[in-house]
């Protein structure tokens, strides 16, 4: 599923200066035992610098602060670069899809912000996009709605990438 997808070295990991990192989700699982009911939880953490990398992480545990911790670290080994312009803007339109969820970035002029909701939001400013439109289509399920965004931005190409593939020059009308 995640072909497209190149992940940051650990080389490179350990280059990158600050990673912040923003919760996304958390949500409680309940099993009944025979003394009562067994908490466990899962949180989602969006990880990046803000400046082109990104990564999501998705961990588990018996408290809260577990399984925060386990996301985090789950993000930091899922980093990968994203392509921004110099106008905070995506390269050009794309979409993907995750489950049910489908996930459509378009690129924005400059003043714009990132119109989205608050999953695909953490994963733009965690990328570094300042000017985006969005839009989500299906599940509104967290996790589902974060890996298609992550997908997307993984299928973004600049100008330069296409020439190289291509083999040709393009020109811009």
């Amino acid at each position: 599923m995640n072909e497209g997808i190149r992940y940051l070295d650990i080389t490179e990991v350990e280059q990158l200066s600050e990673l912040s990192e923003v919760m996304v989700r958390v949500n409680r699982c309940a099993v009944v035992v025979k003394g009562g009911r067994r908490f466990s939880f899962a949180a989602l953490t969006v990880s990046g610098d803000r400046r082109g990398v990104v990564g999501i992480g998705y961990g588990k545990g018996r408290q809260v602060p577990g399984a925060i911790e386990k996301a985090g670290r789950d993000a930091r080994k899922h980093l990968m670069r994203v392509p921004v312009t110099q106008t905070g803007t995506i390269p050009h339109e794309v979409e993907a899809t995750f489950g049910a969820s489908r996930v459509r970035l378009v690129p924005a002029a400059p003043g714009t912000g990132i119109i989205a909701g608050a999953s695909v939001r953490a994963v733009c400013e965690m990328a570094g996009v300042k000017n985006i439109l969005t839009k989500s289509y299906g599940s509104t399920n967290p996790v589902n709605l974060v890996k298609a965004a992550l997908y997307a931005l993984a299928q973004l190409r600049t100008e330069e990438e296409i020439r190289a593939l291509r083999g040709v020059e393009l020109t811009t009308a």
